[in-house]
């Protein structure tokens, strides 16, 4: 099919499909990625005498409510870096495990009894 000698209609740069994909990808600036935050979801595997554990580090930021450590007893206020622990080779499975998972401070975790580190 033979195409017109006539000039097309011209298009608003918005209203075109590049410049709508422009808008879109380049209106907002994509937000910073906080590297520790980004560190801290993955939990790092503990062996020790008693057992396989998970251990995942929360940030001062992050810790939002108010935990009872089981190593000392006292609470974990907000605003308080710790660590979620739960056991990995729990007798009735990884979900009932995640569920029990606790609250710890670092320094308690480290000096609990059975936790001669074997990593």
């Amino acid at each position: 099919m033979p195409r017109s000698n006539q000039p097309r209609r011209r298009l608003p740069a918005s209203a075109t499909a590049a410049g709508r994909n422009a808008r879109r990808k380049w209106a907002a600036p994509a937000p910073d990625i906080d590297l520790d935050r980004a560190r801290v979801g993955l939990p790092e595997r503990e062996s020790a005498a008693d057992g396989e554990w998970s251990v995942r580090r929360i940030t001062a930021r992050n810790a939002a409510k108010d935990y009872r450590c089981p190593g000392c007893g006292q609470v974990i206020p907000p605003g308080v870096e710790h660590l979620v622990v739960w056991q990995e080779d729990s007798l009735l499975g990884r979900q009932t495990a995640v569920e029990d998972r606790r609250h710890w401070h670092a320094r308690c975790w480290q000096t609990r009894p059975g936790s001669g580190r074997r990593r």
